[in-house]
């Protein structure tokens, strides 16, 4: 699952989050715990379908009022390994059909790792271009990214 990091084509965030790699792992995979760190807040996720498996879907959806909802994601998990990590993509949606999201495609590989501190925490997002991998950087990949990232620490650092 692990594929070469590429500087033109790859973004990348990194933490270590003190808590056990466990504890993150079931933040990703449980749905209630994912929909309350998967967004930047003050905005509210909403998961509509969650299957952390193989073929499994990935519909969020989100909301700046916490009341009017509008599509966020839909992806597909390409692979689901217990503790270590998941890759998903937008390219193929929910439905298993080819996608052309809005602004652009991209596939995220995440990591957990133990480490003496707690999980070491590596997320790649994937681009299958130098343009794409820009414009994810100008709409603000590392706030948004880093952001959520900050989040989910919270949650399960408490």
């Amino acid at each position: 699952m692990r594929a070469e990091l590429d500087p033109e084509l790859d973004l990348v965030v990194e933490r270590i989050i003190r808590a056990p790699r466990a504890k993150v792992w079931d933040a990703w995979t449980d749905p209630e715990k994912f929909a309350q760190w998967w967004v930047p807040a003050p905005a509210v996720c909403r998961v509509v379908r969650f299957e952390p498996r193989p073929g499994g879907a990935m519909v969020t959806e989100l909301s700046e009022d916490g009341t009017t909802f509008a599509p966020h994601l839909d992806a597909s998990f390409l692979v689901v390994e217990e503790l270590d990590g998941l890759v998903f993509t937008n390219a193929v949606d929910s439905r298993w059909r080819p996608a052309d999201p809005e602004p652009l495609l991209m596939t995220a590989e995440v990591r957990l790792a133990e480490h003496s501190e707690g999980t070491d925490y590596r997320v790649v997002v994937r681009h299958a271009s130098a343009a794409a991998r820009e414009l994810h950087e100008e709409l603000g990949f590392a706030d948004g990214w880093g952001t959520v990232t900050k989040q989910l620490a919270a949650v399960v650092e408490a």
